[in-house]
């Protein structure tokens, strides 16, 4: 599966030329004009890195960097801006930036540093995950709803860790079942059906409903919408 790059640039032509360029390198792209947006997708969609200009409209780069430290640290951010001196540098590096490249650019650089950012990026054990107001923690397995600590079973928590992972993707219920239980297919089995039952019913806040979608005769999908 191709990786999927964000782009956060605010200026249409330079967002034209990366995402053709990234495109012919191989990459999905998706991208944003401003700061506010570019947080949001980066937040929210399941994005592998960020390309993001430091000058942004709405909301500076350095902020939208200072949040998606704190929220996703994980996810690498290639700075990209024509900002140069030294001072910038420092300041989007010590932001969170795993890379700074600076206007005018190479294409295949660029494209260079992407892969070798997301190489790194795999060799690093992901310990958190987050969708929308929900977080995870992989190593103390702690889970937290609009910051209200909630308490799962181990199943459970494999269970919401396996679609929080794939979300936005449609699982079907055998997907389901050999990934959290390690069966194979078993048609007489509603185990699947039950824990999520569990899970959303634990995962309810206040009138907010849990993120888990149902697709009919199929199965689920974690959504971060609902």
């Amino acid at each position: 599966m191709p990786r999927l790059i964000l782009v956060i640039e605010d200026e249409p032509g330079i967002v034209d030329f990366v995402e053709r360029g990234l495109r012919a390198h191989g990459f999905d792209v998706i991208s944003a004009l401003d700061g506010v947006t570019g947080t949001d997708r980066a937040l929210n969609e399941d994005v592998d890195l960020v390309v993001l200009d430091l000058m942004l409209p709405g909301r500076s780069g350095l902020e939208v960097l200072a949040e998606l430290s704190t929220a996703k640290p994980t996810l690498p951010v290639i700075v990209l801006t024509a900002r140069g001196g030294i001072d910038d540098r420092i300041a989007g590096l010590d932001s969170g930036a795993v890379d700074y490249l600076v206007k005018p650019f190479s294409l295949g650089e660029l494209a260079a540093r992407v892969r070798a950012q997301l190489r790194v990026a795999l060799q690093t054990p992901m310990t958190s995950a987050r969708a929308g107001d929900i977080e995870v923690d992989l190593l103390t397995r702690e889970v937290r709803r609009a910051g209200e600590q909630v308490w799962l079973s181990s199943t459970e928590f494999e269970l919401l860790v396996y679609l929080l992972k794939n979300r936005g993707r449609v699982l079907s219920r055998d997907q389901i079942l050999r990934a959290v239980w390690g069966y194979d297919h078993d048609p007489g089995t509603n185990v699947v059906d039950v824990y999520v039952g569990y899970l959303r019913r634990k995962l309810r806040s206040g009138e907010r409903t849990a993120p888990i979608a149902t697709i009919r005769s199929v199965g689920y999908r974690f959504d971060d919408a609902l």
